[in-house]
């Protein structure tokens, strides 16, 4: 069973079985206020690689260290708990706000809206802290927004890994709309009698 609480991994079962990292459009996910574009695409990795720095990191421009980060599914999931393993010396962030199934968000949607959770962060260099969300509140999650809006008093925020644990639904987004689109008829799809020459004319 994944972690539902803050508290050490270390004296508990983490394992990756949980882990929506799979179920992540990892081509989809996006960043604003990266100092490198695309960089964001980095932090996205198998649970077991969560301290693996080589595999690059998310920086925020110097001097301002908000963050806001979008994240997709492929998949409708349901999100149990969320881990983030910040930089040191400051760079992690202390705070993070998450909106779900809202797409487009900017800095300033993100400053005005209410967030469905927000948490304290603490500085999670080792990764062994998962932060539990108010379950109820994260079903049908088809894409959702982390808004980390200060750090712990460096120039720049960093973010090593973003995890997310929970279970994702049997179907798939677009098997969904394919589903709703065949709900609707086509009437070129349920030709008369009349027109196909095999039913009774009018006299």
């Amino acid at each position: 069973m994944a972690c539902l609480h803050d508290h050490s991994c270390e004296d508990h079962d983490c394992s990756s079985d949980w882990s929506l990292y799979k179920h992540t459009d990892l081509s989809k996910v996006s960043a604003l206020n990266e100092a490198a574009s695309g960089s964001v695409k980095s932090i996205f990795r198998a649970w077991e690689q969560r301290l693996n720095t080589s595999e690059g990191h998310l920086e925020s421009n110097e001097g301002d260290p908000e963050l806001l980060v979008f994240i997709p599914f492929t998949s409708d999931v349901k999100i149990r708990s969320i881990s983030v393993v910040g930089g040191a010396d400051g760079t992690s962030p202390a705070k993070m706000r998450a909106f779900i199934n809202r797409e487009g968000i900017d800095f300033s949607d993100a400053q005005n809206m209410q967030p469905v959770q927000e948490w304290d962060l603490v500085e999670n260099l080792q990764g062994v802290l998962e932060y539990q969300t108010r379950y109820s509140r994260f079903q049908s999650v088809g894409n959702i927004t982390l808004h980390f809006p200060d750090n712990f008093g460096g120039d720049i925020t960093q973010i090593h890994y973003i995890g997310l644990k929970g279970e994702a639904t049997q179907l798939k987004r677009d098997v969904v709309a394919t589903i709703v689109y065949e709900l609707m008829p086509n009437p070129s799809d349920h030709k008369t009698r009349s027109e196909t020459g095999g039913g009774l004319s009018q006299v």
